[in-house]
Protein backbone atom coordinates (compact mmCIF):
# COMPACT_ATOMS: atom_id res chain seq x y z
CA UNK A 1 0.00 0.00 0.00
CA UNK A 2 1.29 3.18 -1.17
CA UNK A 3 2.05 5.47 2.16
CA UNK A 4 2.92 9.45 1.94
CA UNK A 5 5.18 11.40 4.56
CA UNK A 6 3.92 13.95 6.22
CA UNK A 7 6.01 16.53 4.86
CA UNK A 8 4.71 15.03 0.98
CA UNK A 9 1.12 15.47 2.34
CA UNK A 10 1.73 18.63 4.09
CA UNK A 11 2.84 20.43 0.21
CA UNK A 12 0.37 18.64 -1.40
CA UNK A 13 -2.43 19.98 0.57
CA UNK A 14 -1.28 23.06 1.92
CA UNK A 15 -2.02 21.97 5.39
CA UNK A 16 1.05 22.50 7.69
CA UNK A 17 2.59 19.56 9.96
CA UNK A 18 1.46 21.56 12.97
CA UNK A 19 -1.91 21.20 11.93
CA UNK A 20 -1.63 17.66 10.77
CA UNK A 21 -0.20 16.76 14.27
CA UNK A 22 -2.62 18.83 16.13
CA UNK A 23 -5.57 16.93 14.10
CA UNK A 24 -3.95 13.50 14.81
CA UNK A 25 -3.75 14.92 19.28
CA UNK A 26 -7.69 15.51 19.06
CA UNK A 27 -8.25 12.12 17.56
CA UNK A 28 -9.34 14.05 14.40
CA UNK A 29 -6.63 12.10 12.00
CA UNK A 30 -4.33 9.45 12.24
CA UNK A 31 -1.43 8.61 10.27
CA UNK A 32 -1.53 5.00 9.29
CA UNK A 33 1.88 4.51 10.47
CA UNK A 34 5.11 6.30 12.77
CA UNK A 35 8.30 5.69 12.33
CA UNK A 36 10.62 4.47 14.72
CA UNK A 37 12.33 8.52 14.09
CA UNK A 38 8.64 9.62 14.40
CA UNK A 39 7.81 10.42 11.01
CA UNK A 40 4.41 10.52 10.26
CA UNK A 41 2.96 8.63 7.02
CA UNK A 42 -0.88 8.40 5.82
CA UNK A 43 -1.96 5.77 3.27
CA UNK A 44 -5.29 6.03 0.94
CA UNK A 45 -7.53 5.51 4.22
CA UNK A 46 -6.13 8.49 5.87
CA UNK A 47 -5.65 10.41 2.37
CA UNK A 48 -9.57 10.14 2.26
CA UNK A 49 -10.45 10.89 5.50
CA UNK A 50 -8.24 14.32 5.44
CA UNK A 51 -10.38 15.24 2.05
CA UNK A 52 -13.51 15.04 4.14
CA UNK A 53 -11.97 17.07 6.66
CA UNK A 54 -10.52 19.82 4.17
CA UNK A 55 -13.93 19.81 2.42
CA UNK A 56 -16.09 20.26 5.51
CA UNK A 57 -13.32 23.23 6.46
CA UNK A 58 -14.07 24.83 3.46
CA UNK A 59 -17.79 24.84 4.71
CA UNK A 60 -16.07 26.64 8.26
CA UNK A 61 -17.56 23.70 10.31
CA UNK A 62 -15.82 23.91 13.92
CA UNK A 63 -13.37 20.41 14.77
CA UNK A 64 -15.27 19.17 16.97
CA UNK A 65 -18.37 18.95 14.51
CA UNK A 66 -16.13 17.50 12.06
CA UNK A 67 -15.12 14.95 14.27
CA UNK A 68 -18.69 14.22 15.12
CA UNK A 69 -19.71 14.28 11.25
CA UNK A 70 -16.81 11.69 10.51
CA UNK A 71 -17.88 9.11 12.88
CA UNK A 72 -21.26 9.11 13.22
CA UNK A 73 -23.08 9.78 9.93
CA UNK A 74 -26.74 9.65 11.53
CA UNK A 75 -25.64 13.44 12.68
CA UNK A 76 -24.08 14.56 9.85
CA UNK A 77 -27.13 16.36 8.19
CA UNK A 78 -27.84 17.97 11.95
CA UNK A 79 -24.24 19.54 11.40
CA UNK A 80 -24.88 20.65 8.05
CA UNK A 81 -28.07 21.93 9.13
CA UNK A 82 -26.39 23.90 12.44
CA UNK A 83 -23.95 25.23 9.41
CA UNK A 84 -26.74 26.17 7.15
CA UNK A 85 -28.53 28.35 10.20
CA UNK A 86 -24.59 29.89 11.19
CA UNK A 87 -24.26 31.10 7.54
CA UNK A 88 -27.41 32.43 7.24
CA UNK A 89 -26.84 34.53 10.55
CA UNK A 90 -23.56 36.14 8.70
CA UNK A 91 -25.42 36.73 5.91
CA UNK A 92 -27.90 38.87 7.63
CA UNK A 93 -24.23 40.27 9.24
CA UNK A 94 -22.95 40.57 5.99
CA UNK A 95 -26.11 42.79 4.77
CA UNK A 96 -25.79 44.38 7.91
CA UNK A 97 -22.21 45.62 6.59
CA UNK A 98 -23.00 46.52 2.95
CA UNK A 99 -25.67 48.94 4.33
CA UNK A 100 -23.34 50.38 6.71
CA UNK A 101 -19.98 50.28 3.89
CA UNK A 102 -22.80 51.93 1.31
CA UNK A 103 -23.53 54.49 4.45
CA UNK A 104 -20.12 55.92 4.35
CA UNK A 105 -19.59 55.83 0.99
CA UNK A 106 -22.29 58.08 0.69
CA UNK A 107 -21.32 60.33 3.52
CA UNK A 108 -17.55 60.40 2.02
CA UNK A 109 -18.74 61.19 -1.27
CA UNK A 110 -20.82 64.17 -0.01
CA UNK A 111 -18.45 65.42 2.40
CA UNK A 112 -20.76 64.81 5.41
CA UNK A 113 -19.11 63.98 8.83
CA UNK A 114 -19.04 60.65 10.59
CA UNK A 115 -18.88 59.56 13.79
CA UNK A 116 -16.03 56.81 14.89
CA UNK A 117 -18.82 54.33 15.11
CA UNK A 118 -20.29 54.93 12.09
CA UNK A 119 -16.67 54.85 9.89
CA UNK A 120 -15.87 51.17 11.43
CA UNK A 121 -19.17 49.73 11.29
CA UNK A 122 -18.30 48.04 8.30
CA UNK A 123 -15.34 45.81 9.25
CA UNK A 124 -15.25 42.14 9.81
CA UNK A 125 -14.08 41.54 13.29
CA UNK A 126 -13.26 37.42 11.74
CA UNK A 127 -10.82 39.45 8.69
CA UNK A 128 -8.09 37.50 10.84
CA UNK A 129 -8.94 34.51 11.25
CA UNK A 130 -6.63 32.64 9.31
CA UNK A 131 -3.41 34.28 11.18
CA UNK A 132 -5.03 33.31 14.28
CA UNK A 133 -5.21 29.96 13.37
CA UNK A 134 -2.16 29.63 11.93
CA UNK A 135 -0.17 31.40 14.88
CA UNK A 136 -1.77 30.21 17.96
CA UNK A 137 -3.79 26.85 16.39
CA UNK A 138 -7.67 26.36 15.75
CA UNK A 139 -8.59 25.61 19.56
CA UNK A 140 -8.15 29.69 20.22
CA UNK A 141 -9.96 30.86 17.07
CA UNK A 142 -12.66 27.99 18.03
CA UNK A 143 -13.03 29.65 21.39
CA UNK A 144 -13.09 32.42 20.17
CA UNK A 145 -15.67 31.86 17.41
CA UNK A 146 -17.93 30.37 20.11
CA UNK A 147 -17.64 33.40 22.50
CA UNK A 148 -18.83 35.48 19.70
CA UNK A 149 -21.62 32.85 18.88
CA UNK A 150 -23.48 33.07 22.50
CA UNK A 151 -23.66 36.99 22.35
CA UNK A 152 -26.73 38.95 21.45
CA UNK A 153 -26.54 41.52 18.26
CA UNK A 154 -26.14 43.58 21.06
CA UNK A 155 -23.90 42.07 22.97
CA UNK A 156 -21.54 41.82 19.93
CA UNK A 157 -21.85 45.90 19.19
CA UNK A 158 -20.82 46.53 23.13
CA UNK A 159 -18.02 44.26 22.23
CA UNK A 160 -17.35 45.72 19.33
CA UNK A 161 -17.45 49.22 21.24
CA UNK A 162 -14.62 47.72 23.78
CA UNK A 163 -12.14 46.47 21.15
CA UNK A 164 -12.29 50.00 19.32
CA UNK A 165 -12.07 51.68 22.83
CA UNK A 166 -9.43 49.54 24.08
CA UNK A 167 -6.89 50.58 20.66
CA UNK A 168 -7.74 53.54 20.66
CA UNK A 169 -6.23 54.27 24.24
CA UNK A 170 -3.19 52.82 22.94
CA UNK A 171 -3.29 54.53 19.68
CA UNK A 172 -4.05 58.16 21.51
CA UNK A 173 -1.51 57.12 24.12
CA UNK A 174 1.50 56.49 21.42
CA UNK A 175 0.54 59.59 19.18
CA UNK A 176 0.99 61.84 22.53
CA UNK A 177 4.37 60.68 22.86
CA UNK A 178 3.69 58.85 25.92
CA UNK A 179 6.63 57.12 27.84
CA UNK A 180 6.01 53.04 26.93
CA UNK A 181 6.98 52.50 30.88
CA UNK A 182 4.87 55.43 32.26
CA UNK A 183 1.89 54.40 34.80
CA UNK A 184 -1.46 55.24 32.15
CA UNK A 185 0.44 53.46 29.22
CA UNK A 186 1.10 50.45 31.58
CA UNK A 187 -2.09 50.44 32.53
CA UNK A 188 -3.62 50.67 29.37
CA UNK A 189 -1.53 47.98 28.36
CA UNK A 190 -2.74 45.74 31.50
CA UNK A 191 -6.31 46.56 30.16
CA UNK A 192 -5.53 44.98 26.82
CA UNK A 193 -4.16 42.29 28.26
CA UNK A 194 -8.07 41.60 29.70
CA UNK A 195 -9.16 42.66 26.68
CA UNK A 196 -7.33 40.13 24.77
CA UNK A 197 -8.07 37.27 27.23
CA UNK A 198 -11.53 37.45 27.19
CA UNK A 199 -11.09 37.68 22.82
CA UNK A 200 -9.48 34.43 23.03
CA UNK A 201 -12.29 32.81 24.84
CA UNK A 202 -10.88 33.31 28.49
CA UNK A 203 -7.33 31.69 27.38
CA UNK A 204 -4.72 34.17 29.14
CA UNK A 205 -2.28 34.81 27.00
CA UNK A 206 1.31 33.86 28.45
CA UNK A 207 4.65 35.36 28.38
CA UNK A 208 5.50 34.12 24.52
CA UNK A 209 2.45 34.78 23.43
CA UNK A 210 1.64 38.31 24.65
CA UNK A 211 5.27 39.15 23.14
CA UNK A 212 4.20 37.08 19.85
CA UNK A 213 0.88 39.38 20.10
CA UNK A 214 3.61 43.26 20.52
CA UNK A 215 5.98 42.18 17.55
CA UNK A 216 2.93 41.04 15.33
CA UNK A 217 1.70 44.80 16.03
CA UNK A 218 4.58 46.05 14.35
CA UNK A 219 5.26 43.43 11.54
CA UNK A 220 2.00 43.45 10.18
CA UNK A 221 0.89 46.48 8.35
CA UNK A 222 -2.94 46.22 8.84
CA UNK A 223 -2.55 46.38 12.50
CA UNK A 224 0.15 48.99 12.71
CA UNK A 225 -2.71 51.00 10.56
CA UNK A 226 -5.25 50.00 13.39
CA UNK A 227 -2.22 52.05 15.58
CA UNK A 228 -1.89 55.00 13.13
CA UNK A 229 1.07 53.99 11.49
CA UNK A 230 4.31 51.65 12.26
CA UNK A 231 6.04 54.22 14.83
CA UNK A 232 3.06 53.93 16.80
CA UNK A 233 3.14 50.64 17.10
CA UNK A 234 6.94 50.24 18.11
CA UNK A 235 5.60 52.46 20.86
CA UNK A 236 3.29 50.09 21.90
CA UNK A 237 5.00 46.99 21.08
CA UNK A 238 7.62 48.70 23.90
CA UNK A 239 4.79 49.31 26.17
CA UNK A 240 3.60 45.61 26.22
CA UNK A 241 7.25 44.14 26.71
CA UNK A 242 8.20 46.37 29.66
CA UNK A 243 4.72 45.32 30.85
CA UNK A 244 5.40 41.78 30.19
CA UNK A 245 8.81 41.96 31.93
CA UNK A 246 7.02 42.86 35.21
CA UNK A 247 4.01 40.92 35.02
CA UNK A 248 4.73 37.73 33.23
CA UNK A 249 7.05 35.11 34.42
Amino acid sequence: MTEWAIKDVSRATGVTSRTLRHYEQIGLLRPSRVAGNGYRFYNDQELSRLYRILSLRSLELPLASIRTALDDEATFAEVIASHLALLEQRRDRTNQQIDAVRHALAAVTKGQTMTIDEMFSGNDNSQHEAEVRERWGDPAWERSAKRRGRMTEGERRDDDQRSRDINAALRDAAISGEDPTSARFQALVAEHHRWVTEQWGGRVPERDAYAGLAELYVADERFAATYGGQRNAERIRAAMQAWIATNLQ
